[in-house]
């Protein structure tokens, strides 16, 4: 996997928590660094412990499926970029409108879960395309870390506009991705 793709796999799965830090951004009277550290670094550190337990998991079968994988890549690359175009186009979610957003350990773990299930899944996708986990790890998490960082100030300073449409993006990616990966494996590119 090149580092262009590498890259645009990492933006893709970070939509997720970037729109999740707008709304945590909107809910702060005022931004920190310290605040968009902890944010980025939840974030992050979800995104990248989650493909690679999703490697793990995608290792122990990778013998058996190695003739369809790169089928398995584009199916779970194409159900996660659609949902994710799905709940873009979809009903508004509100964001947590209290008066300070929450950084307390309990809220932000489920939150970093809730945005990193479908890393797990690209996990298991790199295991069957042989991907060196470690730096791919690495990478996705620290584009997660900085996109969060940035969301939350972004959220701050501008508003809700974006969230939909950055959930969009990471959702269009994805696909694209899914859909780049079975065609070179067929051999079209």
């Amino acid at each position: 996997m090149s580092i262009f793709t590498l890259f645009v796999l990492a933006v893709g799965l970070s939509m997720d928590a970037f729109a999740v830090s707008i709304c945590k951004g909107l809910a702060m009277k005022t931004v920190s660094l310290k605040r968009m550290a902890v944010v980025g670094l939840w974030f992050g550190g979800f995104q990248a412990m989650m493909p690679l337990a999703g490697y793990f998991l995608g290792s122990q079968f990778k013998n058996q499926i190695s003739a369809i994988d790169h089928w398995i890549a584009f199916v779970l690359l194409g159900i996660i970029g659609i949902n994710m175009i799905r709940e873009a186009l979809g009903a508004e979610e509100e964001c947590e409108n209290g008066p300070d957003a929450s950084l307390a350990v309990r809220d932000m773990f489920l939150l970093a879960v809730a945005t990193s299930i479908d890393a797990l899944a690209v996990g298991v996708t790199f295991a069957f395309l042989d991907v060196k986990i470690g730096p791919a790890v690495a990478f996705i998490g620290v584009v997660t870390c900085i996109l969060s960082g940035a969301g939350v100030k972004t959220g701050n300073v501008f508003g809700a506009r974006y969230e939909s449409k950055a959930e969009l993006a990471g959702g269009i990616i994805l696909v694209c991705l899914g859909v780049k990966i079975l065609l070179e494996h067929i051999g079209i590119f």
